[in-house]
């Protein structure tokens, strides 16, 4: 088995703590754990909280929080893991073969990609493809029909997506279902962008739409807490069961504070807060690009995101994605994520989930860059 590097990852993890300002990010501004404690008091607990192993699939009490959002859910439904990173790879891992097929959303965050490739599957891109009259992207289920066949394993979405920010209906998911239902595939939805909606209600979840899902989701985009690094898995109980089989492989179990956090972030209180925060803060800077959008619209070009704090742009100018993001990195002080990791080039990533001063002067410089023609 031979794992790709992961490109944007890596991009960021060299860099986005040695800029002045990093853009690159796609959720809220992490929230500090004394902000956290404002919005669920009580330092205590935190205290008193033993650093011990926690049950390896996430605590009871943790778990019947994470049930409680997807209905007809119970604790038996859910795996705690280490991030949506690990959730999404352990899904993967258990079910994907060599010789499988795997037909993905694409633009999407690499990671699965990577892992369908190192697994010895072979990728099938169903491309979204911007509507830009009518403002919005759009997934056909006509051509997912055309993709799936009896190989296909798995159908893989992200909803929000991420990077466009574009947001699918309960129709669509329906369809996507149906589709998986017909061929014996299974429907692998991150939804970790969910709740990070600016004006709208919360993105339908796919759970409880067809036979085989999965659902991955963490506390890291629309809750603003990265760091907390605790993710989760809804299916089948049988399916949670065989996760939890290669869980015990990886990092064993949740972290003792992340998972107690947890459970105060998922009180349903404490969450209804911390999403509207999210909601403010996306609204409020969404509305700060798209001012600028309409200064810079000779070079930009994009369709406004419905969730998520990331703006997904074509520029024109003579550098490639990679290498105008280099510049901005190391002219400029500012990361962005290129469209080339996302096999998008001619596109760029712009994360907006930072403070608004920061925001506005990395759109400035990224402003600067582009009205120069020069290589």
């Amino acid at each position: 088995m031979k794992i790709e590097t992961f490109e944007m990852e890596r991009w960021q993890s060299l860099h986005e703590h040695d800029v002045e300002l990093n853009l690159s990010d796609s959720g809220a501004h992490p929230l500090t754990l004394r902000e956290l404690l404002e919005f669920a008091p009580g330092l205590d607990g935190v205290l008193d909280q033993a650093l011990e192993y926690t049950p390896t699939q996430g605590t009871p009490l943790l778990r019947e929080r994470i049930a409680a959002l997807y209905p007809e859910a119970t604790p038996a439904n859910v795996l705690v893991t280490t991030g949506g990173a690990e959730a999404n790879c352990v899904a993967a891992w258990t079910l994907v073969e060599p010789g499988d097929e795997v037909v993905a959303m694409v633009p999407n965050y690499g990671q699965l990609p990577g892992l369908v490739r190192g697994l010895g599957a072979k990728l099938v891109p169903w491309e979204l493809s911007p509507d830009w009259e009518a403002g919005c992207w759009r997934a056909d289920l006509e051509h997912l029909e055309s993709l799936v066949n009896e190989r296909t394993r798995m159908i893989m979405i992200c909803n929000p997506n991420n990077p466009t920010g574009a947001v699918f209906d309960g129709a669509w998911l329906d369809g996507v279902a149906a589709i998986a239902d017909r061929h014996g595939a299974w429907v692998l939805a991150d939804e970790i962008y969910q709740g990070s909606e600016f004006d709208a209600p919360p993105t339908p979840s796919i759970w409880g739409r067809g036979e085989r899902l999965i659902v991955t989701n963490s506390l890291s985009k629309a809750y603003g807490l990265p760091g907390l690094r605790l993710g989760w898995i809804v299916s089948s109980e049988a399916a949670i069961e065989d996760f939890w089989a290669r869980h015990d492989y990886t990092t064993i179990g949740p972290g003792a504070l992340s998972d107690l956090l947890a459970q105060r972030v998922l009180e349903p209180g404490v969450r209804a807060q911390i999403l509207k925060r999210t909601r403010d803060m996306l609204t409020h800077n969404c509305a700060r690009v798209t001012k600028w959008m309409g200064q810079a619209a000779d070079r930009l070009q994009w369709i406004p995101p419905r969730a998520g704090a990331m703006a997904w742009m074509r520029y024109d100018h003579p550098l490639g994605s990679c290498e105008l993001a280099e510049r901005m990195r190391t002219d400029h002080s500012v990361l962005l994520v290129p469209g080339e990791h996302f096999g998008s080039e001619g596109w760029l990533r712009i994360g907006f989930g930072a403070q608004s001063d920061k925001l506005e002067r990395g759109l400035e410089r990224l402003a600067t860059l582009l009205e120069t023609a020069a290589v």
